[in-house]
């Protein structure tokens, strides 16, 4: 091997990245905006006119030659040149704003939860990857379509290192720019004794006859020792902001319109469900359920429905780069230094333009 082969293996991936990044080229997020170049000329034509009056006066002599019709003659010449470049630099800048350009200048980066920062397990994630110099940043909420928006201002060779102790499965796999390697930390073991945490009160509101509400009494107290005890549920009569769940077991009769909640028990020929203005409603024959194995898969599906969704949880992996250059998203913002490069061009073309008044 020779001596400049066995220096180029030796280099981190990190140092290899820092010495390509000059070779990298300039990003537009919203590419469209390119056709308005022409507009370039406007200037060129404004400046190129002739809009200098000369002025004339009669000689003594010409009442001696015969009348004629005067003639002008538009000799197109450059002037002002230094305003002319002015308002050609500022509306290639404003295009280039518009066009979202930007100058990917990051390199590799490591994304990493805050709760992990100070665990030894990051720090050796880190080195195992090569990434010891690279660049720290806090791991965004929705990382999978922030590094969708964002990713243009990394450099085509950059790489992501996302440390996090759990993340949730897209509805897409992540397509990107970047190869990116999501590592998630073990799972902490559970706490010897945790306290039990109170019963969590679920609000019900039961309209039925007095001979029957008894028995949806002793329905809702076998719910309430169901799930190990983590639900407690309180029957009133009329519903509240808190109620989730109304049954009407009165048959041949309307509730009140003014009631509404997420879910309705009501008694009617046969089974079904159907969204009411005044919630979602399911229907039965007969209320309450005798049978322990229907009061059960009643049990169920109702906690089923009313569970809030839980992110799948998606695996440790890596991702390779599947795309040679960011997505356009129309989103995407233009740099800073964009702004204040227009902000100063914008700036020297008015002072250009009052010296050229004065």
């Amino acid at each position: 091997m020779r001596d400049a082969d066995r220096a180029a293996a030796g280099r981190s991936p990190a140092h290899l990245a820092e010495k390509s990044g000059g070779t990298q080229a300039m990003t537009s997020m919203q590419p469209l905006w390119w056709f308005a170049l022409p507009v370039l000329l406007l200037p060129v034509w404004w400046h190129m006119r002739k809009r200098e009056r000369t002025r004339t006066d009669l000689l003594a002599t010409a009442r001696f030659l015969p009348a004629a019709a005067p003639q002008q003659q538009r000799v197109l010449r450059w002037s002002d040149v230094p305003l002319l470049l002015a308002r050609l630099a500022l509306l290639a800048a404003l295009i280039a704003w518009l066009a979202v350009l930007a100058m990917p200048w990051k390199g590799d980066t490591v994304f990493i939860d805050p709760s992990l920062e100070s665990s030894p397990w990051a720090a050796q994630q880190v080195q195992s990857a090569g990434m010891g110099a690279a660049t720290r940043e806090p791991l965004p909420a929705d990382l999978w379509n922030w590094l969708a928006r964002n990713e243009h201002e990394w450099r085509p060779e950059a790489r992501f290192l996302i440390l996090a102790p759990h993340a949730g499965m897209p509805a897409l796999p992540p397509h990107l720019a970047h190869a990116a390697d999501l590592r998630l930390a073990p799972a902490a073991a559970p706490p010897a004794a945790a306290p039990s945490a109170p019963p969590r009160e679920r609000h019900i509101t039961v309209s039925a006859p007095a001979e029957r509400l008894p028995r949806w009494q002793a329905l809702f107290a076998a719910f309430s020792t169901s799930a190990d005890g983590a639900s407690r549920y309180v029957i009133s009569d009329t519903p509240g902001a808190a109620t989730e769940l109304i049954v009407w077991d009165r048959p041949g009769a309307e509730p009140p319109a003014s009631w509404k909640a997420p879910l309705w028990w009501r008694t009617a020929s046969k089974n079904g469900k159907m969204q009411t203005p005044q919630g979602l409603t399911w229907t039965a024959p007969q209320w309450p359920l005798h049978d322990v194995d229907a009061a059960r898969a009643l049990y169920e599906r109702w906690q089923a429905a009313t569970a809030p969704p839980s992110p799948y949880p998606m695996p440790a992996q890596t991702l390779k780069a599947e795309r040679n250059k960011p997505l356009p998203i129309a989103l995407a913002r233009s740099p800073e230094w964009l702004a204040l490069a227009l902000l100063a061009l914008f700036a020297i073309e008015r002072i250009l333009a009052h010296a050229r008044r004065r």
